[in-house]
């Protein structure tokens, strides 16, 4: 069976966009949250096994809002993967990330585009 590719992970790190809607906070600070948020999803996102059965791969981008305590109070699928199987997955993935770790001191709210995928290697 192929294994989801952690090389995948890593440009999911290096690719999240962070629109912030507070006071600008140290850098180290937002780069420190961005990994706990990339560590979350990489520990809660799954790869449906029937996806993985029939080698069904995707990308997607999510739109997440995030309240000063990591809750997200709202999701919205930018981008979907346009497989069925992949796209059902989405919402299971954000109920399983709330809440995220609370953002940096200063921080009230957050507007986050999550890029996701599922590959094979």
């Amino acid at each position: 069976m192929k294994r989801v590719s952690s090389l995948k992970l890593a440009l999911v790190a290096a690719t999240l966009f962070v629109g912030v809607s507070t006071p600008i906070v140290a850098f180290s600070d937002m780069t420190d949250w961005r990994r706990e948020v990339v560590r979350a999803v990489a520990q809660k996102q799954q790869y449906p096994r029937s996806a993985q059965l029939r080698e069904i791969e995707g990308k997607a981008k999510i739109r997440l809002v995030i309240s000063a305590d990591g809750t997200i109070t709202a999701h919205e699928v930018v981008e979907p993967t346009g497989q069925p199987i992949l796209d059902n997955e989405i919402p299971k993935l954000v109920a399983r990330l709330n809440p995220l770790p609370p953002l940096p001191e200063g921080q009230t709210d957050l507007k986050l585009v999550l890029p996701l995928e599922w590959a094979l290697q």
